[in-house]
């Protein structure tokens, strides 16, 4: 996928990502394969707009994440942000754009010092923002409370007290209080109910819409990333299969994988029959290896080029592209 890095409206590019993690054995440890947990990740977040990155669990979601917030370094690829390539920053170069890129992460509770009041947590971005203590401090303290939908007397109370949903918007507002341009979502809504998931989805989109905020928006669930979601990618075992504006993506799929995973989505419609397309068990152990598909073993469209080559990310439609040559037609 060629880059746009340039464009003023990319805030975020990432080009052919790698990250592995060694596998060892025996008694001393040696490195007797490798686990491709991100392998050649390339994507782009316009400004202002969701990129949602979809797959299975374990696929490599949360490690691409944690490559752009620069919490895990890469073993190879770019991150361009807002046009500086932070691939090879260290943490004292990237302690300035840290207020820049925050993270809403899966489990509210895990994420909150439960030692700490709300107004506590919320307000180690203000401090690093250097807005004293003081009626200034408070003020904004209430405006970030307010903004998502929590009363200010809630600043007092201890994590505990609350709900998982009430807990995740206190997480968004601690990620709001440093005013960044980019978010990461990693999976915010997996652990609340249904019922919750859609206030938490509906009060992203209303401050997506008021601050002009970009999303990096990872989930399972097709269904939420088709409401919020501008551009979809599909990941399966540390690649893209698939990616496509979200309309584009549900209208027309051409990965294999993208199929089975919307043909899972239940019909809306009472009665009627949905036929699933099963994919065949993931017995294939593909870290040891180095050639052919990922998806191999699985596909049902599979032939034995597939197993040899190593397959590229092909133009399939106007910024529509996947990783197999027949939806390619080649």
């Amino acid at each position: 996928m060629k880059s746009k890095s340039k464009d003023k409206q990319i805030i975020l590019c990432v080009q052919n990502l790698k990250k592995y993690f060694p596998i060892r054995r025996g008694f001393f440890q040696k490195i007797a394969g490798w686990v491709k947990a991100v392998d050649d990740v390339s994507l782009e977040i316009e400004q202002g707009k969701t990129l949602g990155l979809v797959g299975e669990s374990g696929c490599g979601k949360t490690t691409v994440a944690r490559l752009i917030l620069k919490l895990l370094e890469p073993d190879h690829g770019k991150i361009i942000f807002r046009g500086i390539d932070i691939g090879e920053f260290t943490e004292k170069d990237m302690k300035p754009l840290r207020k820049e890129i925050q993270i809403v992460f899966q489990d509210p509770f895990g994420s909150l010092n439960p030692r700490m009041t709300t107004g506590l947590s919320i307000e180690e971005g203000l401090r690093i923002l250097g807005i004293k203590r003081g009626e200034k401090r408070k003020e904004r303290l209430e405006k970030l409370l307010k903004m998502v939908g929590m009363s200010p007397d809630s600043a007092d109370r201890y994590p505990h007290e609350f709900s998982g949903g009430q807990r995740q918007r206190i997480c968004i507002a601690r990620a709001l209080s440093v005013d960044p341009s980019l978010v990461v979502c990693d999976e915010p809504i997996s652990a609340l109910d249904v019922s919750i998931q859609a206030q938490i989805i509906n009060l992203l989109k209303d401050l997506q819409d008021r601050l002009g905020l970009s999303y990096l928006f990872i989930s399972h669930d097709l269904n939420v990333v088709s409401y919020l979601c501008s551009t979809i990618s599909v990941m399966y075992k540390g690649q893209i299969m698939e990616s496509a504006p979200a309309e584009e993506l549900f209208e027309n799929p051409c990965h294999p994988y993208t199929l089975s995973l919307l043909s899972a989505i239940p019909d809306p419609v009472p009665g009627k029959r949905h036929k699933i397309k099963l994919l065949e068990p993931d017995l294939y152990d593909y870290p040891m290896t180095s050639k052919g598909c990922r998806f191999q073993g699985r596909c049902p469209i599979e032939e034995p080029r597939c197993l040899e080559e190593n397959i590229g990310f092909e133009k399939v439609g106007e910024k529509h592209f996947a990783r197999c040559w027949k939806a390619a037609n080649k």
